[in-house]
């Protein structure tokens, strides 16, 4: 009797052989459910450190854009090197119109005088001025030993007051307060022959080349601006075409007697890359960046009175698209190759900056 009560309780103690395969499926369950979360917030985790980078890289690129522009020296009577599609060289280094990067520009670029330390030869011991000429542009001159290719640039040369370059003795020149300086054409005689060419060159020429330009934004590989005209509209001309006011309107010949007065701010966007995307597209192919930054379409007017046209943001949501399908075929608009996983490392930026001219 004994001896079968003991039976009975340790059959009652242990467990079935299908209580066991529950359990077993069970706790696998549980497994694969925790193990999703983990993969879930360790990819937020990584997708978020990307974002600090880039966010971090976008502010210190407005920032410095901000207090150049707010310095720029906004006068009729000197010279600029800026977007519009007539005169001063056209479109400021425009590109290829969202065709891929076939030789030609694919960012903007631009120079202006900004009330801002630059920097002098070596050779020249003399009170440093205030006054730069300053010029931004996404290097494009070749990605063989080039650490600046596909890289944001930022171009500060310092000027003193007597407003000539002291680098240049042999053939000094007036730099500031003369129109044609900035804008002028490159040549063997001419004054922006070798100084300061760079400020308006971006190729493999050795007028593009200078040692004064540094990486601002390691991860900027497109750059474009426009212009927020004081009537309020939106455009990539530094006027309003459709103004009666306007002499000329579209057949203006002689623009530095208009300059930036019409504007009310410039508009700058921007596509930055965390490292880890950047490394994984040169991978790839060094010059891929600046294939992905060529499909990213240039700023296009904003008529505005209901006329077609770019609106606000149109650009940025633009660029935007161009990444999301990258992340989801695998290449860029134009059909070529590019790992998805860089793309989840790029993001858009703009930002605004009141130009307070008169």
């Amino acid at each position: 009797m004994t001896a079968k009560c003991s039976t009975v309780a340790a059959l009652r103690g242990g467990f079935t052989l299908v209580e066991l395969l529950v359990s077993v499926f069970v706790l696998g369950i549980i497994l694969f459910v925790v193990t999703q979360l983990m993969t879930s917030a360790t990819a937020i985790t990584r997708t978020g450190n990307k974002h600090v980078d880039t966010d971090t890289q976008a502010r210190v690129v407005f920032d410095r854009m901000a207090l150049d522009f707010a310095q720029m020296l906004k006068r009729t009577d000197v010279d600029y090197y800026v977007k519009q599609p007539t005169g001063y060289k056209g479109h400021g280094n425009g590109h290829g119109w969202g065709q891929g990067h076939n030789g030609d520009l694919g960012s903007d670029q631009i120079a202006f005088f900004s009330q801002v330390p630059g920097y002098y030869p070596s050779s020249v011991s003399r009170e440093q001025s205030p006054i730069s000429l300053v010029a931004y542009r996404v290097n494009e001159g070749n990605a063989n030993n080039n650490p600046a290719y596909g890289k944001l640039e930022r171009l500060a040369k310092g000027l003193h007051w007597a407003g000539v370059d002291d680098n240049n003795t042999n053939r000094p020149y007036p730099v500031v307060f003369a129109p044609g300086q900035v804008t002028a054409t490159p040549n063997p005689t001419g004054p922006w022959a070798g100084p300061w060419a760079a400020a308006i060159k971006n190729d493999n020429t050795g007028a593009s080349q200078d040692n004064d330009y540094e990486v601002i934004g390691a991860g900027v590989f497109r750059f474009e601006y426009y212009y927020l005209l004081k009537n309020g509209r939106v455009t990539d001309w530094p006027w309003d075409r459709f103004d009666p006011t306007l002499p000329g309107q579209t057949t203006i010949t002689n623009p530095v007697k208009i300059g930036l007065s019409r504007v009310e701010a410039i508009a700058v966007s921007i596509a930055v890359i965390d490292p880890t995307g950047r490394a994984l597209i040169n991978a790839v192919s060094p010059d891929r960046i600046l294939d992905i930054a060529s499909d990213m379409a240039d700023f296009r007017s904003a008529r505005g009175r209901g006329v077609g046209g770019q609106r606000i943001g149109d650009l940025e949501a633009a660029w935007k698209a161009v990444v999301e399908s990258i992340s989801q075929t695998g290449q860029t608009p134009s059909g070529l190759p590019v790992p998805p996983e860089a793309a989840k490392g790029i993001r858009i930026y703009n930002r605004y900056f009141d130009l307070k001219s008169l």
